[in-house]
């Protein structure tokens, strides 16, 4: 997209003198130009640069080289801020409420759940709010400068559209450069377009048809790349919010990132808490008032019974269980930046995955070599430690056994300026891969041979590269050459080919079998290499080819067989040809019978409706760039679809951002991606997003849980709490013991639910529909059913102990245990929605284990204890009594798990068919 700012040029169009013009160039019109047009353009001198009073007129207008970050709000604001979630304010009120009638403790204990809460939320905004500033470190903060005639160094903030840099290995580009001198200059620019390997630079103008991607435009340098080889000059075409950097700046200040399910899903549930809370209020206070009672009595009763159904310890649960979450992530190599995006990824049912280092090793490896004679060979083993054999007809070939072979990898061994250390490669990984091949037939050792006397570096115009050299046993000699490169480069050179080594002439019918050996290599989604050797350029020796891949990594592939059985459509987006990149995804399982690929230069050519229609189709995107991401996350978004997003560079930013969740690479990744992820992988491995998928979906399942057990007791102590005083009963339970009732709904119990052992079959479930509520049709039945059976368990000990029409401290000593362990066993049977009990095992939760011996434990002291009974009113009961007890509250339990056995047999609970429009 052009700049609003952007200097339209005609053919026709003078160079304008006039003073009060300023002007302004895109890279992808700059690029189009020839030097001498962009410098009559932005009104320059390419050898004296601009004067200092020109720099003054233009820095009025520009600006300083750097991006404007508005005026940051203060923390405590923000800190605010979070109070307006619907959950928080309904506690808020609770906590006010309980002040006001005089119950202080759970005032506290509300307020300290609400602090936990906001306080964890604003440390996680705060941080995700650092990946704008992150920018600012790719900007160098000084450069060399032609001003005046001379060489100055200046800061880059100084920098204005016109003038002239100078560029040197280890420098970062400053701003945007028009290149108009360059020494074989190479660039790494990774951190904008996510490719790794250093690109080529020239100053040649190029056509339009040409440049329409940022990588493709080999004349600019842009501001944040480094130099990594070579010199150059450039003019300024773009500083600040005006580069290339400037744009994605923009675009991360404009996005915003989406909501979690979670969030959503919390959300909806405080304003449910809320409408009933004040439904309740309404019906007590009318009931009461109908029988002739004080208003403001029935107002307090009300109040109090609203504070009393609302679950104060969900949010704490929900804080705790996703950052227990995060915690088992990091040990399965991915850091979760955001609490709520580990639940998300439970939702997740599209990943866009990048190949190369994630479905991919990015270790370049010769796989196959093909001589100029017709010997096929195979060749074993991946990465750069040297294992693996090379196969001829099953015979494993070593050092010199088979010339023709040999003599391929010598060239590539010889003609090469990578090296292998420690197992690590330093240079390029194609390079790489010629010198693995070599450590495995034990002929690495030829490099060091060889003394160079004449080079012709590889470029990605010329596209090979050739050294000529000498034996070192041989110096006296010329030498000869060895060339490497594309077939149809290498193949110009080449009058002859080696047939048992002898040099036959090259007739058209070799050429045809060379280049039908190279469509099959390619089809098989192999990077062909061709090699020649000879005393002349222009009457080369061909050698044969070899065939490079980068292989899949392991286990990938049963990863994606997994996700795609589970419900979670896999798109690979890769830079790589067509060919290249269906082979690797067929072998990965990501394209089959009826999949479609797309290449960026169609996804350009769609708008987003366009793609929206045709995406649900395409598994493979080939030849595209980071910058297409976005519009690729935009077209699923609109389709209803939560979209994962893998990038490694700074132009992969935005769309990290507009995902629902971003994932960004631990070791290729930048620092700007990196912040603007919402969970990184450490290693680059596509499987730990499995991993992470299935503890999503485990947590979402431990929040239903702890859920249902929260709302069927919270509901239980408010029926009978209600039907007490609607009845004009006796309040069966004292003070103290409802407090110490909601300690266990809300304590340990409770909580030990969040850390439940994920399925190992969850992750074999469909993704959740973000749409779906977490209070679910089955599960409010659930807590209905749960909530009715402990009311009326509870009411008849009441009523059985009541027989002499008076309350006394067994009474409500019976009552208050039977809702105690009512508790203890709904919270054993609300460990699984879909498990029974003995499938779970009832040790396989420590925590939970614990918790509850804990609250048995407490509660025996409370019945036994003389300095508690006093407290809580209550007296011994016999072991006949907790026999009694404990055989009637069971009930909660073995209703539960029928319910659950009918569940499973009936289909009850059937997810919804999948939304037509929605098929990816």
């Amino acid at each position: 997209m052009l700049k609003k700012r952007e200097l339209l040029l005609s053919e026709n169009q003078p160079c304008s003198e006039d003073e009060t013009m300023v002007p302004v160039l895109t890279s992808r019109k700059a690029s189009e130009l020839p030097v001498n047009e962009v410098a009559c353009v932005l009104q320059a001198d390419l050898q004296s640069g601009l004067t200092q009073e020109e720099v003054n007129r233009r820095r009025t207008y520009h600006g300083w080289n750097e991006f404007d970050i508005s005026e940051e709000e203060p923390l405590w604001r923000k800190y605010i801020c979070q109070f307006k979630d619907p959950l928080i304010l309904l506690l808020l009120a609770s906590a006010v409420i309980s002040v006001i009638m005089h119950q202080l403790d759970d005032a506290i204990s509300i307020t300290v759940a609400i602090i936990i809460v906001v306080t964890v939320a604003f440390v996680q905004e705060y941080r995700s709010e650092k990946s704008l500033e992150e920018l600012g470190k790719l900007m160098p903060p000084e450069c060399h400068c032609i001003r005046d005639g001379h060489l100055e160094h200046l800061l880059a903030r100084e920098l204005v559209p016109g003038d002239t840099v100078c560029l040197s290995v280890g420098e970062r580009v400053p701003a945007d450069l028009r290149l108009f001198e360059a020494t074989d200059l190479y660039v790494d620019e990774s951190s904008l377009t996510g490719e790794t390997t250093p690109s080529s630079k020239s100053t040649s103008h190029q056509p339009a048809a040409t440049n329409g991607d940022i990588a493709s435009r080999s004349n600019i340098a842009f501001m944040g790349t480094l130099v990594c080889c070579g010199k150059a000059k450039g003019i300024v075409i773009g500083t600040g919010e005006d580069s290339e950097f400037g744009e994605i700046f923009k675009m991360m200040q404009a996005e915003e990132a989406p909501k979690t399910p979670l969030q959503k899903s919390m959300d909806l549930l405080g304003k449910q808490l809320s409408l009933y809370s004040f439904c309740i209020i309404g019906v007590i206070m009318l009931v009461g008032w109908l029988q002739g009672k004080k208003i403001l009595d029935m107002f307090t009763i009300g109040v109090s019974l609203a504070v009393a159904a609302i679950p104060e310890g969900l949010p704490i649960v929900v804080t705790v269980t996703l950052a227990l979450g995060v915690m088992r992530m990091v040990k399965k190599r991915a850091i979760v930046k955001k609490l709520p995006i580990v639940e998300t990824l439970g939702c997740c049912n599209v990943i866009c995955s990048d190949k190369t280092g994630t479905l991919t090793k990015n270790e370049m490896t010769v796989t196959q070599i093909f001589t100029s004679e017709g010997l096929h060979a195979e060749v074993t083993g991946v990465g750069y430690n040297g294992a693996g054999e090379v196969l001829l007809d099953g015979a494993v070939v070593h050092g010199f056994s088979c010339p023709s072979i040999s003599k391929i990898v010598e060239v590539g061994c010889v003609c090469n300026d990578s090296a292998i250390r420690n197992h690590s490669l330093l240079g390029r990984p194609t390079e790489g891969a010629l010198i693995a091949l070599a450590m495995k037939m034990g002929l690495e050792s030829v490099q060091k041979e060889y003394v160079r006397l004449e080079e012709h570096p590889f470029t990605s115009e010329q596209k090979w590269m050739a050294v000529r050299c000498v034996h070192c046993t041989q110096q006296d000699k010329t030498g000869v050459y060895f060339v490497k490169g594309a077939y149809e480069q290498v193949i110009r050179f080449c009058s002859s080919y080696n047939s048992r080594g002898a040099a036959l002439p090259l007739t058209p019918q070799q050429r045809e079998l060379y280049q039908q050996q190279i469509s099959y290599m390619g089809s098989s989604g192999l990077r062909v290499l061709a090699f020649a050797s000879g005393a002349q350029m222009g009457s080369l020796t061909f050698l044969g080819l070899v065939g490079i891949i980068d292989p899949p990594r392991e286990g990938v592939k049963e990863a994606v067989t997994t996700l795609i059985s589970s419900g979670v459509a896999i798109k690979m987006i890769t830079g790589d040809s067509q060919e290249t990149a269906v082979s690797i995804a067929s072998r990965l399982s990501l394209f089959s019978k009826g999949c479609q690929c797309l290449s960026g230069e169609e996804v350009d050519q769609l708008d987003l409706q366009q793609l929206s229609y045709v995406v649900p189709r395409i598994a493979v995107f080939y030849r595209a760039s980071p910058r297409h991401k976005l519009k690729i996350v935009k077209s699923l978004q609109n389709l209803g679809a939560v979209v994962a997003m893998t990038g490694d560079g700074v132009n992969d930013a935005v769309a990290l951002k507009a995902a629902d969740i971003g994932v960004a690479m631990g070791q290729t990744g930048t620092d700007v991606c990196k912040e603007a992820a919402d969970m990184i992988l450490v290693d680059d491995d596509f499987q730990t997003i499995l991993s992470a998928i299935e503890e999503g979906k485990g947590i979402y399942n431990n929040i239903k849980n702890f859920v249902c057990f929260q709302l069927s007791t919270s509901i239980a102590a408010l029926t009978l709490i209600s039907l007490a005083t609607l009845m004009n009963f006796p309040n069966p339970l004292n003070a103290m013991q409802i407090l110490w009732i909601n300690i266990i709904m809300d304590g340990p119990p409770a909580q030990s639910l969040g850390v439940e052992p994920v399925d190992r079959d969850v992750i074999r479930k469909p993704p959740r529909n973000v749409k779906d509520s977490i209070i679910t049709r089955s599960l409010i039945v659930k807590v209905l059913v749960s909530a009715f059976i402990i009311v009326c368990g509870t009411l008849f000990v009441f009523w059985r102990e009541l027989q002499d029409n008076m309350i006394t401290p067994r009474d409500t000593t019976m009552t208050f245990t039977c809702f105690v362990f009512f508790d203890m066993f709904n919270a054993l049977s609300s460990r699984s929605q879909t498990r029974m009990v003995h499938e779970m095992g009832l040790c396989s939760n420590k925590a939970f284990c614990f918790a509850v011996l804990a609250s048995i434990m407490g509660q025996l002291l409370v019945i036994y204890f003389p300095p508690l009974q006093n407290i809580f009113q209550t007296e011994s009961l016999s072991l006949l009594d907790l026999l009694l007890l404990v055989t009637l509250t069971s009930s909660v339990c073995i209703v539960s798990e029928v319910i659950k056995k009918m569940e499973r047999l009936w289909g009850a609970e059937r997810r919804p068919p999948p939304d037509s429009s929605l098929d990816v």
